[in-house]
């Protein structure tokens, strides 16, 4: 028993000995050692940020979202390591009352933070005392409003509305003409009207029109016609008509589906007329003071709108503004890519087409700051890589897919020029082929009654045509009269 237990402490103090030696080996490592001392020489940066979704966003008890992606990359790209914090005053940055600046500009002026990573807008005052990197995202001032709110009933004559004025006037020209060469054609064609003395033409100017007007609502009608003339001109209307109405339901069923046209307010100007909605912005942002100092009168007119219902309609935060235009009857003015997101993720709300103050999101740094130049390096090389896109489509993925984003416009003339230019050769070919059936008829009587076939062409011209029947009837009626 002494030796086993022996032999059993001998083991297990060997083990550990060796144990103790790697170690010590992987403590004097000198790859190891490098790797520690690298890490340990980073600079420390401190970031200042805010909170707004997708861009800061607390999950888990960590932060995440685009600018704290964009802040990972960053750091990759230039090696340092980073603290982030929120701001305190939950502001952006602006001018207080005494003169000093809030949010997260201030912070950076009082050394507070190194850095601002968030939807910092780039402006001339805070470029005067922060520097800022290029932007990282491009945006402008957008109008965020609820479908229903909006909404407004369709005219009575809302079915028109798939094709323009000017398509519709094209329309009804081709429609006519297309009517009288098939009377025109079907009186010249011996095959269609072979004895004009003795036989009635079943094409009427009335006729052609209800011909026409069939063909349009997809109804065979009568007379039907016999000659290869009419027939050329009947089948290219036919053709006509079929991709007319094949694009004028698709343009309307993506009327049905579009909101655009629903919209009364499409720009800035139709804001301020409307009284139904109350509408404001973030208190302190660059939006505010952009229409501030803007001389158009109609930003002009927002700005005082604005200023005067300070207390009630400016909002705190992007969420707070979100939540107001879901719940009651008003209209957020902000960043457009911010308001594409809220669209995106809440498919009752929808931005309106206009998009006014191009401006960009930038990473604000101190001034004199050696980060600056680096920074903006690297977000071009992040650009150049592909990477600001890809985070761009990662964090504003739309739960509404089926909802088109594109905004809808009738369709004009020029869109179905083809198809108008189509139909005018098959009209043209249909008058060619009547010419031709009458002169081949013309051209067999002039042998049989020894006549030249000028003069036969024109007679069963002037006879179709009724030029001379007309002619002897005025005759006779002015002599009666003289009788």
């Amino acid at each position: 028993m002494d030796k086993g237990l022996h032999f059993k402490f001998c083991v297990i103090t060997t083990m550990l000995l060796l144990r103790e030696s790697s170690q010590t080996g992987e403590k004097n490592d000198p790859k190891m050692l490098a790797a520690s001392r690298s890490e340990e020489g980073l600079p420390t940066l401190t970031v200042t940020t805010i909170l707004e979704d997708p861009y800061v966003m607390v999950r888990s008890a960590e932060l995440e979202g685009y600018c704290i992606d964009l802040l990972k990359a960053l750091a990759a790209t230039l090696r340092f390591r980073y603290k982030v914090k929120v701001v305190g005053d939950g502001q952006y940055g602006a001018v207080s009352s005494s003169g000093n600046w809030t949010g997260m500009i201030g912070e950076i002026l009082r050394q507070e933070a190194d850095i601002a990573v968030a939807p910092l807008t780039v402006t001339s005052a805070r470029e005067e005392v922060v520097s800022f990197t290029t932007p990282f995202l491009q945006t402008g001032i957008g109008i965020l409003l609820r479908k229903d709110t909006v909404s407004q009933e369709m005219s009575f004559f809302h079915f028109l509305s798939p094709f323009s004025k000017e398509t519709w006037t094209g329309l009804l020209f081709a429609y006519v003409l297309t009517c009288f060469c098939l009377f025109l054609v079907a009186r010249l064609s011996p095959c269609e009207w072979n004895e004009p003395k003795n036989e009635e033409n079943h094409f009427t100017f009335l006729n052609s029109l209800w011909f026409g007007a069939g063909a349009l609502a997809l109804q065979g009608v009568t007379p039907r016609p016999k000659a290869l003339s009419v027939r050329v001109i009947a089948a290219v209307w036919w053709l006509f008509t079929i991709a007319l109405l094949a694009a004028y339901i698709a343009n309307f069923t993506a009327l049905l589906s579009s909101g655009s046209e629903q919209l009364p307010i499409q720009t800035f100007e139709d804001l301020v007329k409307q009284r139904k909605l109350e509408f404001g912005t973030l208190d302190g942002s660059s939006t505010f003071y952009f229409f501030k100092n803007s001389k158009n009168p109609i930003h002009q007119m927002i700005y005082e709108y604005m200023d005067k219902r300070r207390d009630h309609v400016l909002v705190k935060t992007y969420q707070e503004a979100v939540q107001r235009v879901m719940e009651s009857n008003y209209a957020f003015i902000g960043e457009s890519i911010s308001q594409d997101l809220a669209a995106a993720r809440h498919c009752n709300l929808i931005r309106a087409p206009e998009v006014i103050g191009a401006r960009g999101f930038g990473i604000a740094t101190t001034k004199a700051s050696l980060w600056t130049k680096k920074l903006s390096i690297a977000v071009l090389k992040l650009r150049e890589s592909g990477d600001l896109d890809y985070l761009r489509n990662k964090w504003w993925e739309t739960s509404c897919l089926h909802k088109s984003r594109e905004r809808w416009s009738p369709l004009q003339p020029q869109a179905l020029g083809g198809l108008f230019l189509t139909l005018a050769i098959g009209l043209a070919l249909g008058v060619i082929a009547a010419v031709v059936e009458l002169s081949n008829k013309s051209r067999h009587a002039a042998g049989h009654v020894k006549k030249s076939c000028c003069s036969i062409f024109t007679e069963e011209m002037c006879a179709r045509l009724r030029i001379k029947e007309n002619k002897r009837q005025s005759q006779e009626t002015s002599g009666r009269a003289n009788a």
